[in-house]
């Protein structure tokens, strides 16, 4: 065939190509949304709890990235179609007993595509949005947190069903785990934290802590319980009015009075106050430390995702267009080999670049798989010059070197 022939032929093949994107993309449309949610899914549970949200800017972002959805969606599904034509194109420079590896190279082709893909979703996604998205400092704070305040709620239910002993004791526990479970893992936050942020948590907390103590009151001491509430709105005023020396006199007066009206609860009832306001404090501490909280964007959260999904397809492909290119003999192993060095450096250099993160458990999930991608291509390639040269030597014919 001529230059101009070959050419034709491409043109023909690359045409194939894109009318099979086309129609598998139309048809992915239609699920588009489904499929956003799930390629959205390593993004989502790596943000914080309550925040587990994307966002769009403009009017038609989120259209136009359900129709790159479906794009992407037909790209994804015309892996075999591709390589069909890939085969087809380079088939006419092969041997006979050569041309019968279409079947298998289009399998183990996609196959190859589909397991890059897997191995991107499951285990680099997670790993990476989770690197991206969290400190581990302020993540643990905030375990360290949720699970204090839950042991809170606890206490208070003790309290509200009348064993006033295990809610001390358990608010005792609390109190000691989480100032024990705190020395020496969180640094000082960047900011200070906000007073406006613990008074807030700290009314909060005395609120639940009346309601818990109200059922165990007599109608005797219903006056001193009025009062303590009272003491409570005085501190709401005082930290309408900014004045935060006020509110937290008030609130202290109020847990003093709720804790004077029951002398056999005394105790107890000061433990439960002093852990909510440590629960405050820590409250405040962990607001404090992520001042900076991520907003993101469907359009670039999806670019990113289909990037790395692509980018791993296409180095899983690396043995296969490897061994093509030594089918054809573009390649020879002992070249692969002797630059086996460089090309180690190249993949590191790619991997850093591809991967959007700076940590070596992620650069190594990405380097990894690419370096045996390549041993793996070098392998293959090493097979296809024995198989050559041994059908070579039963017909008589010196291969080419």
């Amino acid at each position: 065939m001529s230059l101009a022939e070959h050419l034709t032929e491409l043109r023909s093949r690359l045409f194939r190509c894109t009318i099979a994107v086309l129609v598998l993309g139309t048809v992915s449309l239609l699920f588009a949304k489904p499929i956003f949610g799930v390629l959205m899914r390593p993004v989502l549970d790596a943000l914080p709890e309550g925040n587990r949200a994307l966002i769009y800017t403009s009017g038609i972002e989120e259209l136009n990235v359900l129709m790159k959805v479906g794009v992407y969606c037909g790209i994804f599904l015309t892996t075999p179609v591709i390589l069909m034509q890939i085969w087809g194109f380079v088939s006419p420079g092969l041997y006979p007993e050569e041309r019968r590896y279409a079947a298998p190279f289009v399998a183990f082709g996609s196959i190859a595509f589909l397991l890059g893909a897997a191995f991107c979703y499951f285990a680099v996604l997670p790993s990476m949005f989770k690197f991206l998205l969290n400190e581990e400092e302020t993540l643990a704070l905030e375990q360290r947190l949720d699970t204090a305040r839950l042991r809170a709620d606890d206490a208070l239910r003790f309290l509200r069903v009348g064993d006033a002993e295990r809610a001390g004791l358990l608010a005792r526990e609390t109190s000691t785990s989480l100032r024990a479970e705190g020395e020496g893992q969180a640094p000082a936050p960047e900011r200070a934290p906000s007073a406006s942020v613990e008074l807030k948590s700290r009314m909060d907390g005395l609120g639940k802590l009346l309601d818990a103590a109200a059922d165990g009151y007599g109608v005797a001491e219903r006056n001193v319980l009025r009062q303590a509430v009272e003491k409570r709105v005085e501190a709401v005023t005082a930290y309408a009015r900014q004045d935060y020396v006020a509110a937290s006199a008030a609130m202290d007066a109020a847990a003093s009075l709720l804790a004077g009206v029951a002398p056999t609860r005394t105790e107890e009832l000061a433990g439960l106050w002093k852990l909510e306001k440590e629960l405050a404090a820590a409250n405040a501490l962990h607001e404090a430390a992520r001042w900076t909280r991520p907003m993101l964007t469907m359009h670039e959260q999806l670019s990113l995702v289909l990037l790395l999904i692509l980018a791993f397809g296409i180095i899983f492909e690396l043995p296969l267009v490897m061994a093509l290119l030594g089918v054809v003999g573009v390649v020879q192993s002992r070249w692969l080999f002797k630059y086996q060095r460089h090309a180690f450096v190249v993949c590191l250099i790619a991997a850093a670049i591809i991967t959007p993160t700076g940590d070596v458990v992620n650069l190594s999930l990405m380097a990894g798989p690419m370096l045996l991608c390549y041993e793996l291509g070098v392998l293959l390639v090493w097979l296809v010059e024995r198989r050559r040269a041994r059908n070579a030597a039963e017909t008589g014919i010196t291969p080419a070197s």
